[in-house]
């Protein structure tokens, strides 16, 4: 699905330009034919144009890094969801990541394997030889990388066919602490190259300008240079490093920029393009030029900054030894970067293309180790100095971690359990409690009854007098009944 929807993305795209042509020189299969290599273009396979003015055929081997951002996101995508549809949430079974990375990366190359001989057809079709790696190798990383976050991103020990020595060395913390400062390094030398990248453009704007404008004329062909110049960008920052640290990059058979000067220009005839507007003019170069060397000296510090570790009881050597470490891994991860943003462009002059990775990382690597040692070393002896004014060794910092760690010593018993992991103890079976005989019960005497209280007398009430009666009057009959006369006052 994941190589699919790449596919599909870049033939609507590609389809899209085709039909706003004015003037297309091929009918639609063409167009699929040609977003077919450019996605194989994305996985930094080498294509083959065969139509050039010589008739020799011309490789195009320099990959745009921002399109390779797009089947390496839907791969790992791809994988991450299928590892979290088999989680057993919903009773399923629990999917292995083994299961999950194998399925998902088979049916990614089987569709490669297609795409590449569809591609064959087409104006530019695809090396055999070089897609037969680097398709398996882009997937392969994507897919593992999609698998690793999908299972919570464990960083348990190496599997146990590692050697045990191997395993020892790589759970110390000066590894993890060199690989962060060797990527603290690398990505200060990229941020130097997207400043050296935006303040060439911004200086030389009229000449983009005019590049861009003059290319074409339709906007169809306009917007397609514009996503070109974008997907190259990545690529530019890669060469701006370069540039920064010394061995600068090559412009074909011919010509090399670097801070000391653009010689060979004149030899080779560079093709219209606004990011290639943006070079430095040709000649020896300027204190402008030269200034560019405060790019590596930044990497270096940080590189430097990183390797220093919080605790006290790390000597200077381990201290240096680390900041060494990140060095390499600075020149490492600069070489792999140099050699995926450089490539050919064609045959003899235009062979070579980018900065060379060897010259790149070898001067990446140079570079910081001439600064971070030092400066490792230094904020080391920093961090331990003795407190100033006190006059007693005793209360200053780092000596009650050192009586510490003599006290641990002496006692041959680690007295705080060290990071490294610990097996667990046997389990010990439970303890049952013995019944305990009861002592005899004591009697205890009852307490004599309480005497009874004096029985309240209940209150008579008072005799109620009886209402008289009157006697019943009996009736007469035959008498009248006389008015009542009022008594005189």
């Amino acid at each position: 699905m994941a190589a699919g929807l790449g596919l599909g993305f870049l033939a609507v795209l590609v389809i899209v330009l085709w039909i706003s042509s004015p003037y297309p020189d091929s009918g639609p299969g063409g167009a699929l034919h040609l977003a077919a290599g450019l996605w194989l273009l994305a996985h930094g396979t080498d294509l083959v144009r065969y139509e050039t003015l010589s008739g020799v055929p011309a490789p195009v081997g320099m990959t745009p890094l921002l399109l390779v951002a797009l089947p390496v996101l839907l791969m790992r995508r791809a994988a991450r969801l299928g590892s979290a549809c088999g989680d057993g949430s919903d009773g399923d079974e629990v999917l292995p990541a083994g299961a999950v990375f194998s399925a998902v990366t088979c049916g990614y190359l089987a569709v490669g394997s297609l795409a590449t001989v569809y591609a064959a057809g087409g104006p530019m079709p695809a090396d055999p030889l070089s897609a037969a790696w680097h398709v398996p190798l882009v997937a392969v990383l994507a897919a593992a990388g999609g698998v690793w976050v999908a299972k919570g991103r464990p960083l348990g020990p190496l599997p146990e066919w590692v050697p045990k020595g191997v395993r020892r060395a790589v759970a110390r913390p000066r590894y993890a602490l060199a690989l962060r400062s060797g990527a603290a390094g690398a990505l200060v030398l990229l941020g130097g190259g997207v400043l050296l990248v935006g303040a060439s453009l911004a200086w030389h704007g009229a000449e983009v300008q005019g590049t861009f404008l003059a290319l074409t004329g339709v906007w169809s062909g306009r917007f397609a240079v514009l996503l070109l110049a974008l997907a190259l960008i990545p690529n530019a920052m890669v060469w701006g490093a370069a540039y920064a640290l010394g061995p600068g990059f090559a412009l074909g058979a011919g010509a090399t920029v670097t801070p000391l000067g653009f010689e060979g220009s004149a030899v080779l005839p560079l093709p219209r393009f606004p990011l290639l507007s943006a070079l430095p003019p040709q000649g020896p170069g300027s204190p402008v030029t030269w200034a560019v060397g405060v790019i590596p000296v930044a990497a270096g510090l940080a590189v430097g900054w990183f390797a220093v570790r919080r605790a006290r009881e790390v000597s200077y050597g381990e201290t240096a030894l680390t900041a060494g470490l990140g060095s390499m891994v600075c020149g490492l991860l600069t070489a792999g970067l140099a050699g995926a943003a450089s490539g050919p462009l064609g045959s003899r002059e235009l062979a070579r293309f980018g900065p060379v990775w060897w010259q790149a990382g070898g001067a990446a690597a140079a570079w910081t180790l001439a600064v971070a040692v030092p400066l490792a070393v230094a904020v080391h002896a920093w961090r331990n100095r003795p407190a100033a004014g006190t006059g007693d060794e005793w209360h200053a910092p780092g000596t009650r971690e050192l009586r510490w760690e003599t006290l641990r010593r002496a006692a041959g018993a680690p007295l705080v359990p060290d990071r490294a992991p610990v097996a667990a103890p046997a389990p010990v079976p439970p303890v049952r409690p013995q019944p305990q005989p009861q002592p005899n019960p004591v009697p205890v005497p009852e307490p004599d009854p309480e005497p009874e209280p004096d029985p309240v007398p209940t209150p008579i009430p008072d005799p109620v007098p009886a209402t008289p009666v009157a006697p019943p009057v009996l009736p007469v009959s035959g008498a009248r009944v006389l008015s009542r006369r009022r008594p005189p006052l």
